[in-house]
């Protein structure tokens, strides 16, 4: 299929990456990760998967996480994709700038919402688990302009 790609999405792993968070994510032509990462090595067995962008989040306060954005702006062909880790924060119009996708962690709650063409998605907590919420990745799949979005639990709340 030409043009179609997949993008992985993980986010709010705090020090833990699990093994069913890697098998869902081989296989990705791209991973973003949404931020409250925990540990630098976390990125170092993503990024042995597949490109890797990745936001600090609010928790990533050690001085391997400095450097990290706060944000990110990819473009996969026509589609353009913006990551934050919090959504309360999000200072742009993604709308008047062209973006199709906002990917956001912070909550731990999975979302995929379109609004003014727009489609925000949060692949909810992938590392240590809080209150009784899924643990759970996502993903993209693009294909030209087509952008369809996934969210799967990895282990049952």
């Amino acid at each position: 299929m030409p043009g179609h790609l997949r993008i992985g999405l993980i986010s709010d792993t705090h020090g833990l990456l699990r093994p069913e968070a890697l098998d869902f994510l081989a296989g990705c032509g791209h991973i973003v990760h949404g931020g409250d990462i925990g540990k630098p090595d976390i990125l170092e067995r993503l990024a042995a998967l597949a490109p890797l962008t990745v936001v600090r989040g609010n928790n990533d306060r050690e001085p391997w996480a400095r450097d990290l954005p706060a944000t990110a702006l990819l473009r996969f062909g026509p589609v353009s994709l913006y990551a934050i880790h919090d959504l309360k924060e999000l200072e742009i119009d993604p709308a008047a700038l062209g973006v199709r996708v906002v990917v956001s962690g912070h909550s731990h709650k999975p979302a995929c919402v379109e609004r003014a063409g727009v489609l925000y998605i949060n692949p909810g907590s992938a590392g240590r688990r809080r209150f009784s919420l899924p643990i759970s990745c996502g993903e993209l799949v693009l294909d030209g302009e087509a952008v369809r979005p996934r969210i799967v639990t990895l282990v049952d709340g």
